[in-house]
């Protein structure tokens, strides 16, 4: 921290300080000081202030948190411009990592002015690193570059048993999850785009609400066995997986033909079918001894978007849950190894970790066979 210069959680007696740094700092794009209130009082987020030595009120920093999943955004944040380049703001960036890291926080997020090249110096210098950008942004049409910091390490490729396979189309996460569990446990079997079809083709319920079909737990599970992998797997509702992402009567009476089909294969290969959650300490305790968890997520908190998603776990420690995810979102400037053990806090994996109004859970623990 900048010696001399101390940084605490903001109050509403810190108004009159918020609104001078703001008038003082910007010239446009000001939060008022009714959003400054409502940041005290009813936000979820953290509100920081600096002082100086004499007491006076330097810089502020305004970090949201989000409700649906481990993701910071720094909102704003200002310093006096008589003291910009001499440490300020990077203090006040660094108490804001650290309260996103207090709130779980994997990730912290911004937006910076295209012209603001001291600022963008500053968070390059940080570790943030620019993943795509807002056309006129600000209110004088000016664009904002996005940039990003991973608060929380991604877990080691070389350290993880499962090795990374990318989804190749929108609607094959699935088959590309069980294409990587099945990889962790025998090196040779194929990871290409035939396979990753093929596999989708046995999987799927045929029909969503739009587009083609997604992976039923049952269908990745039946694949998984028929290729001499042991599978075992846990849904919190064994009738109606997905039916409610469409809704023609037509489609739905196909989907539920096929579930039905996919449940009778599973008994009669005496696959084990559990109508239950399986707990975060259950599913921890599986990982621990040999098993891959393949998960169905939804991915509302990624994207908005009420999707379907698989994901497939490779690692835990206190604070996160580290996952390979199958989908890398290259239009917003992605790449892959944003996505190759990425750490999502406990407790936000636990929000996501179910799908719809009915709240479907599904897990596939899949582990070496006999024959695998």
């Amino acid at each position: 921290m900048t010696s001399g210069l101390t940084v605490r959680p903001a109050g509403v007696d810190d108004l009159n300080d918020l609104v001078a740094l703001e008038d003082a700092c910007f010239t446009s794009d000001r939060m008022s000081r009714r959003a400054f209130r409502h940041a005290l009082t009813r936000g979820h987020g953290a509100l920081l202030i600096a002082h100086d030595t004499a007491g006076g009120a330097v810089g502020y920093a305004l970090v949201l948190f989000s409700r649906g999943h481990s993701l910071a955004r720094l909102y704003s944040i200002a310093v006096e411009p008589n003291l910009r380049g001499r440490g300020a703001g990077r203090t006040l960036l660094l108490a804001v990592e650290e309260a996103a890291r207090t709130e779980g926080c994997a990730y912290l997020r911004l937006e910076v002015r295209d012209d603001n090249l001291s600022a963008q110096a500053l968070y390059k210098a940080e570790g943030y690193r620019p993943f795509g950008r807002y056309e006129h942004y600000y209110d004088d049409a000016q664009d904002a570059l996005r940039m990003e910091k991973a608060l929380a390490t991604h877990l080691d490729a070389s350290m993880s048993r499962v090795p990374y396979f990318p989804q190749s189309t929108k609607f094959t996460c699935g088959s590309a999850c069980l294409i990587m569990a099945m990889r962790g446990f025998d090196p040779e079997f194929p990871a290409d785009r035939r396979m990753e079809l093929r596999l989708w083709r046995e999987a799927t319920t045929i029909f969503m609400q739009s587009g083609h079909g997604g992976c039923s737990p049952y269908g990745l599970a039946l694949a998984a066995h028929r290729r001499g992998f042991k599978v075992s797997v846990y849904v919190n509702a064994i009738d109606g997986m997905f039916l409610e992402t469409v809704r023609s009567p037509q489609k739905k009476e196909v989907m539920r033909i096929v579930e039905e089909d996919f449940r009778d294969q599973i008994a009669a290969r005496q696959i084990p079918l559990e109508e239950r959650r399986l707990s975060p300490a259950e599913l921890e305790e599986a990982f621990q001894r040999g098993a891959t968890p393949v998960v169905l997520v939804s991915t509302y908190a990624f994207d908005h978007e009420k999707t379907p998603h698989w994901l497939v776990i490779v690692g835990f420690d206190r604070k996160y849950v580290y996952v390979h995810d199958p989908y890398v979102d290259y239009d917003e400037g992605r790449v892959q190894m944003d996505y190759i053990g990425a750490p999502i806090a406990r407790v936000d994996f636990e929000r996501i970790s179910r799908f719809g109004r009915a709240r479907h859970r599904a897990v596939i623990l899949i582990e070496k066979g006999e024959t695998a």
